[in-house]
């Protein structure tokens, strides 16, 4: 049994009292969407088309830092960018309701991006241009950097700290994340990129696809740092795939900014902070009903051993030349 966990408390009387305490009258209809850091639900109201409505991991981000992210992607919409604000109710963009923050969205629907397509990567390379041009007119003052620290040595420090991997890998893994955390600390010293306001996990699920074009979603992670982090996700595939993929994501960006390609460097540098931190955010997460039956292979050995694998493949990408569009 599980100790109780704050979403626990999250049950539909208590999602349809949130939004009608806004003045939105629910019909009753509840659709639980794919969210593991928040809870995210389609809400059903009379006479008008649905919201989406984004209750907040307790104790994740201050008011602070949301309001600065929903700031953002009103500013990003203002400019005409295809991002999705919550709506401003009286003022007010970040709502209460019995201990939880929430707020409420436009439902905006879409397929996911077809990342093969050329056009489609062009497509995407112009708006994000656009969107790091307005990301680098002003800083985020209460959400993070992205950093070496939160992303690679926060991360390695949880798992051996609390003795989360299984004791045949643990002292393998100590080396390893040792050896990777000095390669990469070294490459970010030596190239030392601009920061600027970014989307932060730019991948093709956070990418949705209509008939008038793509949207972003979810900038829960927006917070200063390179603009090569927005792009690399959208890569795939052999080395060779991956340059053809970058060329033509950068052929549509440069139409709107240009681009520092001493950034190439860091690539396999934030691949590598992605897959350390993504270990230790399941771990954190653990105690959150949701989580072992999303992620049961977790705590299985061969899980840690394939991680390992992983991670000695990166440790030999460092000290490979950087991708070459």
């Amino acid at each position: 049994m599980h100790a109780s966990h704050p979403f626990d408390r999250l049950q539909p009387d208590l999602i349809l009292d949130a939004v009608e305490a806004l003045g939105f009258h629910a019909d009753g209809r509840l659709l639980a969407l794919n969210s593991f850091e928040n809870r995210v639900y389609q809400v059903g109201i009379e006479g008008e088309p649905p919201l989406i409505t984004k209750f907040y991991r307790p104790g994740r981000w201050t008011d602070a830092a949301i309001l600065e992210e929903h700031a953002f992607t009103h500013e990003l919409a203002e400019a005409e960018l295809p991002a999705v604000p919550p709506l401003r109710l009286d003022g007010r963009t970040l709502h209460h309701h019995d201990g939880f923050r929430f707020s409420l969205f436009p439902r905006r629907g879409g397929r996911l991006i077809e990342i093969d397509d050329a056009d489609h990567r062009r497509w995407i390379g112009r708006l994000l241009g656009r969107l790091h041009a307005i990301g680098a007119l002003r800083r985020f003052e209460h959400r993070p950097r992205l950093s070496v620290q939160e992303f690679g040595e926060d991360p390695a420090s949880f798992l051996l700290e609390h003795r989360l991997l299984p004791p045949h890998v643990e002292a393998a893994y100590e080396s390893l994340s040792r050896d990777l955390l000095q390669a990469i600390g070294e490459c970010l010293d030596g190239v030392a990129p601009a920061t600027l306001r970014i989307h932060g996990d730019c991948h093709a699920g956070n990418i949705l696809w209509t008939d008038a074009g793509p949207h972003f979603v979810d900038f829960d992670d927006a917070r200063m740092g390179p603009a090569v982090q927005d792009l690399w996700m959208l890569l795939s595939g052999e080395r060779g795939n991956q340059e053809r993929q970058l060329a033509e994501v950068l052929e549509g960006y440069e139409q709107f900014r240009s681009f520092d390609y001493t950034e190439l460097a860091l690539i396999e540098p934030l691949r590598t902070l992605r897959l350390m931190h993504y270990e230790a955010w399941v771990a954190r997460r653990w105690d959150d009903p949701a989580f072992p039956p999303a992620f049961p292979w977790f705590a299985s050995p061969r899980h840690w051993e394939d991680h390992i694998l992983a991670l000695r493949e990166q440790l030999a990408l460092l000290h490979e030349r950087p991708l070459a569009p």
